[in-house]
C-alpha cells in the first residue's frame, strides 16, 4: 500500500478484478441527474463555444502586428490591434463568469439531488441495514462521494467539452494556415493517448481504494469521538491503542495519496515531454520553411501560439479522461447505496387505518436475524457483489457449510430469534412479555411496529396483515419506548415536539405529568428550553427515559410498546410512573417488557418467552399455578432466599 520508492511499474499495480468499468449505462444514469438542468447546460455550451471562438483571435492579432502593422508603420492599425488584445480577454472573462455561474448552479443542484436521494434511501432502509453499517462510512458516502460526483459534472465534463471545442476550432485554423505543419503537430497525438489510457485505469482503481480507506477512517472517528465511544475509551484506558489505530488508518490515507500524486506526476511528465517534442518539430520544420520564404515570420509565430493552444487542451483532454474515470467512481459509490434493496417495503395498494381498535395478533410468527436470501452482511461485500454483477444489487446464493459427502453441500441451520409464536392482545388490554435474557422479547417488540418483517407467519392489526397497511398508519398508531433511550442534541421541547410538531405547551405539560417528569423540567433554569446534550447525556438515565415516555405519550398512539421502559427508574419513580401509566393505558393496547415482575403483575395477559418460543401465557395467578418459568422468575425476584415458612 505504502510508497517505498521504485520504478514507474511499482506505482501502477492494481486489482483488475475489482476495477469497475466506465459503462454507457453508468453515463446514462448520471445524465438523468443532469436532465432537470438542461437549459442551464445549453447556456454553458453556448458560452463554451463563444470562449473557444474568441480565443482564436489573439494569434491572428499577433500575426497582423508582426507582418503588417509594424512593417507598414500603420499607427491606427497598431492602436486597434492593442485595443483588440484588451477586448478579447475582457469578453472571454465575462463569458467565463457566466459559464462558471451556470455550471456551479448545475453542480450544486446535482449535489442537492444526489444527497437528498441518498439520504431518503438510507432513511427507508430496514433496521437490519443499520445493524451492519458503520455510520462514518455512510457519512463519507453522503459527503465526500457526492462532492466527487459534483466535481465530475461541473469540472471534468465542462473541461472535456470546452477543450473539445478548442481543439476542433484550433485545428481548423491551423490547417488553413499551414497543413504540413499541422499534420506534423498532430502526428505526436499517440504520445498523449497511450499514457492516458494506462494511467486512467490505474488512477481509477486508486481513487476507489482511496475512498474506501477514507470511509473506514471516518467510521472509526465516528465510533470513538461520539459520547458513548469516548466514555468507553476512557473507562478502559484505551487512549493510546485508539490513537495508534487511527494512525494506521491515517497512514493508509497518506500512502495512497502519495501514490496517487506520484503517478499523476509521471503522467504530466510524459504529457509535457510529448508537447515539447511536438513544438520542437514544428519550430524546426517551420523555421526552415520561413528561411525558404514559404511563409512569413508572423505566420510561424501565430502557428506556434496555436500549437500551444492545441497541446494545452490535448493535455487537459487526456487529464479530463483520467479525471472522468476517477470522478465517476464517486457516482458509482453513490449508486451502490441507492441500488441496495429496501427490506421493508410498502404495498402498492396499502391500506390506511383511520381509527384502529388496537387488536394485535401474532399468527405462527418465525423470525431470524440471518438474511434468508443469503445476502452478504457487510456493506463492502454487498457493493463488490453488485459491481461484479454489473447491474443493480442482487443477493448471492445462500452460503452453506461443506458436508462430508464430496461435491455436495448442506444448508446452514437457521438460528431463530422467534419461532412459532402465536398470541392475541385484545383492544385496550395490557400484555407483558417476560422471560430470561435472549428469550426473544425485544425481537417481538421490533416486529410489531414493522422494524423487521417476519420470516414466516403473520402479524395482524385489527385483522389486517401489517404488510398490507401503509407505513404511515403503522408509525402513527404504534408508539414505542425502546430499551436504549435516544434524545437529539437539542432542547427538551424540540425532543418532545418530534412526536407532534404542532403540540401546545399544555399538551407538553400533560404528557410530562403523565410520565412524572414535568416537575423536574419545571425546576430547570431554562425549563423546556434546556438543551439535553449529545444523546441526552446531560440527563440521568431515568430522566431520559421519562422524557422518552412523555414523547411517545404526546404522539398518542393506539398501541403502546414499552421495552424495559422503567429499567432506569428508581423505586419511587417507578411507583409514581406505574400509577400514571394506569391512566395513560386506558383505551390503548399495551405491550410491555419488564424484568421487574412487579411492573407486570396486573397485566391482562402475561406472555412468557424462552429461547424464541412462547412457552407460557395467562394471568399472574394462572402462571404461578403452572409452576413453570414464570413461577421460577417470580420466586427468584420476590423470595430470593427461598419461600417463607
Amino acid at each position: 500500500m505504502g510508497f517505498h520508492g521504485g520504478s514507474w511499474g511499482a506505482f501502477i499495480r492494481y486489482d483488475e478484478q475489482e476495477q469497475p468499468q466506465l459503462s454507457w449505462h453508468l453515463l446514462r444514469r448520471v445524465a438523468t441527474y443532469a436532465r432537470p438542468y438542461w437549459l442551464k447546460l445549453v447556456v454553458v455550451l453556448i458560452t463554451m463555444i463563444g470562449i473557444s471562438l474568441i480565443s482564436l483571435i489573439p494569434p491572428l492579432l499577433i500575426r497582423d502586428f508582426i507582418d503588417y502593422a509594424i512593417p507598414a508603420r500603420d499607427t491606427a492599425r497598431l492602436n486597434w490591434l492593442a485595443l483588440g488584445m484588451v477586448a478579447v480577454p475582457l469578453i472571454n472573462g465575462l463569458l467565463g463568469v457566466a459559464q462558471r455561474y451556470m455550471s456551479s448552479f448545475v453542480g450544486e443542484g446535482i449535489i442537492f439531488d444526489l444527497r437528498s436521494a441518498l439520504y431518503a434511501h438510507l432513511q427507508r432502509m430496514g433496521l437490519r441495514f443499520y445493524t451492519n453499517t458503520q455510520v462514518g462510512e455512510m457519512m463519507s458516502r453522503l459527503n465526500n462521494d457526492v462532492i466527487g460526483a459534483q466535481r465530475a459534472v461541473t469540472g471534468t465534463l465542462v473541461t472535456l467539452l470546452s477543450n473539445t471545442f478548442a481543439i476542433v476550432t484550433t485545428l481548423i485554423i491551423m490547417f488553413s494556415m499551414e497543413w504540413r505543419l499541422t499534420l506534423l503537430g498532430v502526428a505526436i497525438l499517440p504520445l498523449f493517448v497511450i499514457p492516458a489510457r494506462r494511467v486512467g485505469t490505474v488512477l481509477r482503481g486508486i481513487a476507489r481504494r482511496s475512498m474506501e480507506i477514507n470511509a473506514r477512517m471516518n467510521a472509526m472517528m465516528n465510533e470513538t469521538l461520539n459520547i458513548s465511544g469516548a466514555i468507553l475509551v476512557k473507562i478502559f484506558g484505551r487512549y493510546q491503542s485508539e490513537v495508534d489505530r487511527f494512525r494506521d488508518h491515517a497512514l493508509e490515507v497518506r500512502d495512497i495519496g502519495v501514490r496517487q500524486a506520484v503517478i499523476g506526476r509521471w503522467f504530466y511528465l510524459s504529457l509535457g515531454l510529448a508537447s515539447a517534442i511536438g513544438s520542437a518539430l514544428v519550430f524546426l520544420v517551420g523555421g526552415h520553411l520561413v528561411l525558404q520564404g514559404a511563409f512569413t515570420i508572423g505566420t510561424i509565430v501565430a502557428f506556434s501560439t496555436y500549437l500551444g493552444r492545441l497541446y494545452g487542451p490535448l493535455t487537459a483532454m487526456t487529464n479530463a479522461r483520467v479525471d472522468l474515470a476517477t470522478s465517476m467512481v464517486s457516482f458509482e459509490r453513490v449508486f451502490e447505496v441507492l441500488d441496495l434493496p429496501i427490506e421493508i417495503r410498502e404495498s402498492p395498494d396499502a391500506i390506511d387505518l383511520v381509527d384502529p381498535q388496537g387488536n394485535v395478533c401474532f399468527d405462527e410468527v418465525c423470525f431470524s436475524y440471518e438474511q434468508q436470501d443469503g445476502a452478504p452482511v457487510g456493506l463492502e461485500e454487498q457493493f463488490r457483489f453488485a459491481r461484479r454483477s454489473q447491474t443493480t444489487y442482487i443477493p448471492p446464493k445462500v452460503k452453506s457449510e461443506p458436508s462430508d459427502e464430496k461435491g455436495k453441500q448442506e444448508p446452514r441451520e437457521t438460528r431463530w430469534a422467534v419461532q412459532d409464536v402465536s398470541f392475541e392482545i385484545k383492544p385496550g388490554s395490557m400484555a407483558a412479555l417476560v422471560g430470561p435474557s435472549g428469550a426473544g422479547k425485544t425481537t417481538v417488540t421490533y416486529l410489531l411496529p414493522r422494524l423487521f418483517d417476519p420470516t414466516s407467519g403473520r402479524i395482524m392489526l385489527d385483522g389486517y396483515d401489517l404488510r398490507d397497511l401503509s407505513l404511515d398508519t403503522i408509525a402513527k398508531h404504534i408508539g414505542m419506548v425502546t430499551q436504549e433511550t435516544f434524545l437529539f442534541h437539542t432542547t427538551i421541547r424540540e425532543n418532545l415536539r418530534y412526536a407532534k410538531t404542532d403540540a401546545t405547551q399544555d399538551e407538553f405539560d400533560l404528557a410530562c405529568q403523565a410520565a412524572n417528569i414535568h416537575d423536574f423540567i419545571d425546576s430547570l433554569p431554562e425549563g423546556y428550553d434546556t438543551v439535553v446534550g449529545e444523546r441526552g447525556y446531560r440527563l440521568s438515565g431515568g430522566e431520559k427515559q421519562r422524557v422518552a415516555i412523555a414523547r411517545v405519550l404526546l404522539k398518542d398512539p393506539k398501541i403502546l410498546i414499552l421495552d424495559e421502559a422503567t429499567s432506569h427508574l428508581d423505586s419511587l419513580s417507578e411507583a409514581l410512573i406505574k400509577d400514571a401509566m394506569q391512566e395513560v393505558r386506558k383505551g390503548r393496547t399495551s405491550l410491555v417488557i419488564a424484568h421487574r415482575l412487579s411492573t407486570v403483575i396486573n397485566a391482562d395477559l402475561i406472555l412468557v418467552m424462552d429461547k424464541g418460543r412462547l412457552v407460557e401465557s395467562g394471568g399472574h395467578e394462572d402462571l404461578l399455578r403452572q409452576d413453570g418459568i414464570y413461577a421460577d422468575l417470580y420466586q427468584t425476584q420476590f423470595f430470593p432466599e427461598g419461600s417463607p415458612g
